[in-house]
């Protein structure tokens, strides 16, 4: 899954650079920090925990663009497992973004969907002294979220944003939902 997000990545960078070159402003990153709501479905069971995230990508014009992100959705208390559960992901989706201000500043709505590969983490002690061990769990989802904040200049801004995302492992089934609050720089 990294290959294809990094794939992904450089192809749209190459294909892209020529329109780096005559307009500016396309690429940006995005920083989140916020809480995290984990429900595994199967068992009622919630926990929240601390999330964190980056994003980057390029935007075709101002209002749609292509991000990759990694998402640490935080280590959550579980009593299901009996442990605390750690679940992070990278994902490959769109954004696409509405100014109410002049120039692309002021007031703004988003929205974001994409794919999600996320892996899930459980600790698992071994009887005889073993020691403890992570076993470790892969799945692919979708995510969607939508935001609001304000853009300072043309390249930056602040905002506050939902996200859910699915988060199914070792057959159980459950998701994440995550508010964050982010800044995003564009060049």
């Amino acid at each position: 899954m990294k290959t294809l997000l990094v794939a992904s990545l450089l192809a749209l960078a190459g294909a892209s650079s020529v329109a780096v070159a005559a307009d500016d402003d396309r690429w940006f990153v995005r920083g989140n920090v916020g809480s995290s709501n984990l429900n595994i479905n199967d068992f009622g069971s919630s926990s929240s925990a601390a999330a964190a995230g980056v994003s980057g990508g390029y935007c075709f014009n101002p209002n749609l663009g292509l991000e990759g992100r990694y998402m640490d959705y935080g280590k959550h208390d579980n009593s299901f497992f009996g442990a605390s559960v750690r679940v992070d992901g990278w994902g490959i989706g769109v954004v696409g973004k509405w100014d109410f201000g002049p120039n692309n500043t002021g007031f703004y709505v988003d929205a974001r969907g994409g794919f999600l590969r996320t892996q899930t983490k459980v600790p698992a002690a071994f009887q005889g002294g073993g020691g403890t061990v992570h076993l470790t769990d892969n799945h692919s989802s979708g995510y969607i979220g939508a935001g609001a904040g304000w853009d300072f200049t043309r390249n930056f801004a602040i905002g506050v944003n939902y996200e859910y995302a699915g988060a199914r492992a070792f057959g159980v089934h459950g998701q994440t939902g995550t508010w964050t609050g982010d800044a995003e720089i564009r060049f």
